[in-house]
C-alpha cells in the first residue's frame, strides 16, 4: 500500500510540475505577447523623427510634447454659441478637458520627479525624458501621440542696406495709399477698439512708431501684465540671446518682429505713417528666437493670446484676448515639420478660430512653384493665407509661394503688398523688407479697420474673411495650378486677388456680420 501510495504521488508530483512549468510559460509568452502588442502600439505614437532619435541614443534626453486625448472637446468647441464671450467659452472648455485628461499622467510623472510644462490649448505636457520613459508614457491608453519639440527653422527676411532714423521720411508709405488705406483713415476711422496681435520674434513696443498703439501703455508709464508675453524660456537657436530669456519686458532679438506690427499699426505721430490701422491697439509674444521657434513655443503664445496673463503666467483673462493675431512663421516639411506636427498645430489654430479670433498667416517665400504653400499655419482652412505683391504693378512677387495645399484646397487666400515695405525696426530706426511676411499684416490691418467701423465683425472671422475675399482686387495669372486656371478668379497664385482696404471698409460698414455666415 506504501508503494502503491508512493508511485501514485510521484506520478501526480510530476503532473503537477508539467502543468505548473506549461501554465508559467504560457502565462511567460502571453505576457511577451501584450508587451509586443503594447511596445508596438506605443511606437506608432511616438512621432517618426522622434522614434529614431530614440533608438539612435537610447540614454540622451529628448524634450518631447505628450498629446493626450481630446477629440470630444474638439468636437465641443463648435457647438458653441456665436458671441463676444468666444474667448472665454474657448478657454473654459479646454482648460476643464485638459484638467481631467492630464491628472493621472501628471501624478505618474510626479512619481517619477519628472518636471513637466502643462498646456490646455492642444491637451499637452512638455517634458525632457530618456527612451525608456518616453516608450512608457506612449504605451499609456490615455496618449495619443508623442512629438520631439526641436527646432522650426525659420528662413526670414533681411532688411535692404539702408537704415533710416525715420525724421528724413515724413510721408505715407506707398503700398498703403495703394490699398486705400488713407481712404478709410478720411472717414475717422483708424481701427479704434480693436486689438491686434503678433507673434514673432519679439518688438520693440517704444518705437517711435508703435509706442502710443501699444496696449501696455497708458501714456506715462508702462503695464506688460496682459500685454506681453515671452515663449522663450530657454536658447533654441544656441550662443547667446540678445534679449534674454522670459524677458518681463518686449523685446525683439531680430527685427522681424518689430517690422511687421509697424505695418499693422505704425504711426510715429509726425506724418511717416507706415501702419494701416494706427487707431488699434496692440499685444505681442515672443514664440522664436532669432528666428527659430518650436512647436511649444507657438502653441505657448496661442493659448496666451486666447486667455492673456500677468506676467507671471497667473490669472488668465480671455476678456483681454485680441481680435486679430498676424503669423509670420511657418514649418515646411523641408524643415522637418512632420505630419503629427502639422495635425497639432492644424487643432491649435482651429481653436484659436472658434474663440472668435482672426488668424492672419503669410503664405511664405518658398517660390514660384505651384504647391509650394506648404506650411503651418499657411496651409490651414482655419488661417487666412496671404500671398506677396509688387508696389504699384501687382505683379506676384517671385519669392511668393503658390497653392493649392495638399488635398487641392485654394491657397492663398488674397494676396497684399510685400516687396520692398519700409517699416520699423530696433534701435528707433525703419527699414525695408521684402517677404509674404510683410504682405500678412497689411491683412491684420485691413482687418482692423472693418471690426472698428463694424463691431459686429470682432468676433466673427469668417465674416471677415468673406469681405476680404469679395473685395479684393481680381487678378489673373498665366500660371494654372492643381487644377485652378490662373486665367480665372480666384486662382493658385493671387487668391481672390489684391486687397482693397477702402472696398472691404465700404462693404463692412453697411452690412451685418450674420449675412455672411
Amino acid at each position: 500500500a506504501s508503494r502503491c501510495c508512493s508511485i501514485l504521488t510521484t506520478t501526480w508530483k510530476s503532473e503537477f510540475l508539467m502543468n505548473s512549468l506549461l501554465d508559467r510559460t504560457l502565462f511567460a509568452l502571453t505576457v511577451l505577447f501584450f508587451g509586443v502588442i503594447a511596445t508596438a502600439h506605443a511606437s506608432t505614437k511616438i512621432d517618426a523623427p522622434l522614434a529614431q532619435a530614440l533608438n539612435e541614443d537610447p540614454g540622451e534626453p529628448r524634450t518631447v510634447l505628450i498629446r493626450l486625448h481630446d477629440d470630444s472637446a474638439r468636437s465641443a468647441l463648435q457647438l458653441l454659441a456665436p458671441g463676444t464671450d468666444r474667448p472665454r467659452q474657448v478657454t473654459e472648455l479646454l482648460r476643464t478637458h485638459a484638467d481631467r485628461t492630464q491628472a493621472p499622467l501628471r501624478t505618474w510623472l510626479a512619481a517619477q520627479n519628472i518636471a513637466s510644462r502643462s498646456y490646455w490649448l492642444g491637451n499637452l505636457l512638455r517634458i525632457e525624458a530618456d527612451a525608456p520613459t518616453i516608450k512608457a508614457i506612449a504605451s499609456r491608453d490615455d496618449v495619443v501621440a508623442v512629438l520631439w519639440d526641436r527646432v522650426w527653422r525659420q528662413s526670414l527676411p533681411s532688411p535692404q542696406p539702408q537704415l533710416r532714423s525715420g525724421f528724413d521720411v515724413q510721408a505715407i508709405e506707398a503700398s498703403l495709399s495703394h490699398i486705400g488705406a488713407p481712404q478709410v483713415w478720411a472717414t475717422g476711422i483708424l481701427g479704434q477698439d480693436v486689438v491686434i496681435a503678433g507673434q514673432d520674434t519679439g518688438y520693440q513696443w517704444d518705437h517711435p512708431a508703435l509706442r502710443v498703439a501699444y496696449r501696455g501703455w497708458d501714456g506715462v508709464t508702462a503695464d506688460h501684465n496682459y500685454n506681453w508675453h515671452d515663449a522663450i524660456h530657454e536658447l533654441i537657436g544656441g550662443g547667446v540671446n540678445s534679449c534674454g530669456l522670459d524677458m518681463p519686458t518686449p523685446c525683439d532679438d531680430h527685427n522681424h518682429g518689430t517690422h511687421t506690427m509697424g505695418t499693422m499699426v505704425g504711426d510715429d505721430g509726425n506724418s511717416n505713417q507706415i501702419g494701416i490701422a494706427p487707431g488699434a491697439r496692440w499685444i505681442g509674444c515672443r514664440n522664436m528666437e532669432e528666428g527659430d521657434g518650436t512647436p511649444s513655443t507657438y502653441t505657448e503664445c496661442f493659448q496666451w493670446f486666447i486667455a492673456p496673463t500677468a506676467l507671471d503666467g497667473s490669472d488668465p483673462d480671455p476678456d483681454l484676448a485680441p481680435h486679430i493675431i498676424n503669423n509670420s512663421w511657418g514649418c515646411p516639411e523641408s524643415e522637418g515639420c512632420t505630419e503629427a506636427e502639422i495635425a497639432l498645430m492644424q487643432d491649435v489654430v482651429e481653436a484659436v478660430r472658434a474663440a472668435g479670433i482672426l488668424v492672419v498667416a503669410s503664405a511664405g517665400n518658398s517660390g514660384s512653384a505651384c504647391g509650394s504653400i506648404d506650411a503651418p499655419p499657411a496651409i490651414y482652412t482655419a488661417a487666412f493665407t496671404v500671398g506677396a505683391t509688387t508696389v504699384p504693378n501687382d505683379t506676384i512677387a517671385s519669392f511668393s509661394s503658390r497653392g493649392p495645399v495638399v488635398g487641392g484646397l485654394l491657397k492663398p487666400d488674397v494676396t497684399a503688398p510685400g516687396v520692398s515695405i519700409r517699416s520699423s525696426v530696433t534701435g528707433n530706426f525703419y527699414a525695408s523688407f521684402n517677404g509674404t511676411s510683410m504682405a500678412g499684416p497689411h491683412v491684420a490691418g485691413t482687418a482692423a479697420l472693418m471690426m472698428s467701423v463694424n463691431p459686429a465683425l470682432r468676433r466673427n472671422p469668417g465674416a471677415v474673411e468673406t469681405i476680404l475675399r469679395e473685395t479684393a482686387v481680381p487678378i489673373t495669372s498665366a500660371q494654372s495650378c492643381g487644377g485652378f486656371d490662373g486665367g480665372l478668379v480666384p486662382n493658385a497664385v493671387f487668391g481672390h486677388g489684391r486687397i482693397d482696404a477702402w472696398a472691404a471698409f465700404r462693404v463692412a460698414e453697411t452690412i451685418f456680420a450674420h449675412d455672411f455666415e
